[in-house]
C-alpha cells in the first residue's frame, strides 16, 4: 500500500471556505479518478499554543505505486492547477509518498 500525503498550510482568511471546498469538491474529484481506495484528512495540532497556523494533512491510500503514478500522470497536474487558480498563494503544500512497511 502507498500513501500519498499532502501537507498544507492554509491562510486563516480562507480556512473555512477551503475546508468546505475540500470536502465537497476537491476530495470527491480526487477519489473519482479511481486511483485511490480511501483518504483521511487531519488538522495538524501545534505544540506551541502561540502558533495559530492552519496546517492539514490529507492522506490518500493507493493499492500500488503504479496507481499513484497513473494519478499523477493523468489527473494530478489539472487538479493542482484548479487549486492554484482558486487559492493562489494562500495555500502552501508539499507532497510525500509513504510506503507501508
Amino acid at each position: 500500500m502507498i500513501v500519498y500525503n499532502v501537507t498544507l498550510n492554509v491562510d486563516e482568511i480562507i480556512k473555512e471556505e477551503w475546508l468546505q471546498w475540500m470536502k465537497e469538491i476537491h476530495l470527491p474529484e480526487v477519489m473519482a479518478t479511481g486511483k485511490f481506495i480511501s483518504y483521511e484528512m487531519y488538522k495538524i495540532q501545534n505544540h506551541n499554543v502561540e502558533d495559530t497556523s492552519n496546517n492539514y494533512s490529507v492522506q490518500y491510500k493507493a493499492n500500488s505505486l503504479a496507481d499513484y503514478e497513473e494519478y499523477v500522470n493523468k489527473f494530478g497536474t489539472a487538479l493542482k492547477q484548479k487549486t492554484l487558480e482558486k487559492y493562489g498563494d494562500k495555500i502552501l503544500a508539499f507532497r510525500t509518498i509513504l510506503e507501508k512497511v
